[in-house]
């Protein structure tokens, strides 16, 4: 089974940037979606940001609002590795940050349809 090991977290101050990681152990065809979600302390976990990576849908990406304009996210797929460029970072970023595949072709942040999650990586924005 395709295991998913994100990296990259960390503490930064408000405003900076940081990019995260997630390592896939192996290529999967059954993958067609892959997103970023958070978690923070108290709160539900929620969807950042997806990209599809098969088919008509690859390279589309979708972004939370909260977000857009200051995460990016992408694939390499030749390394089996995708990324979330954080930039402007806010305090209200801090969370856990998961990377999560799904063998769906819908890709919006739905979590059910992802069967596929990392253990997370901390990122923590200080004021």
């Amino acid at each position: 089974q395709v295991q998913l090991a994100e990296s990259g977290g960390g503490s930064v101050r408000a405003g900076g940037s940081l990019t995260l990681s997630c390592a896939a152990s192996e290529h999967t065809f059954s993958t067609k979606c892959m997103a970023w979600f958070r978690q923070a302390p108290g709160k539900e976990r929620e969807g950042v940001a997806t990209i599809g990576t098969s088919g008509l849908g690859t390279g589309l990406t979708y972004y939370a609002d909260s977000v857009k304009g200051r995460f990016t996210v992408s694939q390499d797929n030749a390394k089996n590795t995708l990324y979330l460029q954080m930039n402007n970072l806010k305090p209200e970023d801090t969370a856990m940050y998961y990377c999560a595949a799904s063998s769906n072709h819908y890709c919006g942040v739905v979590q059910y349809l992802f069967d596929m999650w990392g253990q997370g990586t901390q990122v923590t924005v200080s004021a």
